[in-house]
């Protein structure tokens, strides 16, 4: 319980922050600040090894979602099979780059990546798909930079709060219990049968 709330509070003002860094880079940061900073506090906040992992599949995602509005720029109809196929050829590129990655890139975390390009630009596409080249690098920017912030707002918190209980562990293990699963590691059995502790 701890956790979810030092977490919310820290995105919270991480929120807060773009929004009022919004009157100086844009009002565009501003209507990206809650999506940005939810999807940076996912990507902080999901454990995951390699943790690098997190950074790569996001980034992956977020590239391939932008080169499906590409596609459908310069290639595809804006008609709905226009969008089914460049949602599928996104998606399907996704899972192959994932898959070759061996578990090293999550598939969740380049999900993550391509809903934040598709959450800040999608609508502005809709309205001027012929701009694409002149806003999309706008959108792509403001949402990075509001990502990065809930990122960094949450994985500092993650990682002091794990230290933290690695620290504290050491000592609870070395007396035969295990804090997270609040019981013993010692079985009964074990003690009865005066094995070596």
């Amino acid at each position: 319980m701890r956790k979810a709330l030092l977490s919310g509070a820290l995105l919270a003002v991480a929120a807060a922050v773009i929004v009022l860094l919004g009157g100086s880079f844009g009002d565009d940061l501003q209507h990206v600040a809650l999506l940005g900073a939810a999807l940076g506090g996912v990507v902080g906040l999901v454990p995951h090894q390699p943790a690098w992992g997190r950074l790569a599949g996001f980034a992956t995602g977020f590239v391939l979602a932008w080169v499906g509005f590409a596609l459908r720029a310069a290639v595809l109809p804006d008609t709905a099979g226009g969008r089914a196929v460049a949602a599928f050829l996104v998606i399907l590129a996704v899972a192959l780059a994932c898959a070759v990655s061996a578990g090293r890139v999550p598939v969740w975390s380049a999900l993550v990546g391509a809903a934040a390009i598709v959450g800040a630009y999608e609508s502005t596409y809709t309205n001027a798909p012929s701009q694409f080249l002149d806003e999309s690098p706008t959108a792509a920017t403001t949402i990075l930079f509001a990502a990065a912030l809930g990122f960094l707002a949450t994985s500092a918190f993650a990682e002091s709060f794990a230290a933290g209980r690695h620290e504290r562990r050491e000592p609870a293990a070395d007396a035969g219990w295990d804090l997270e699963q609040d019981s013993p590691t010692t079985t009964l059995d074990s003690v009865l049968a005066g094995e070596p502790q």
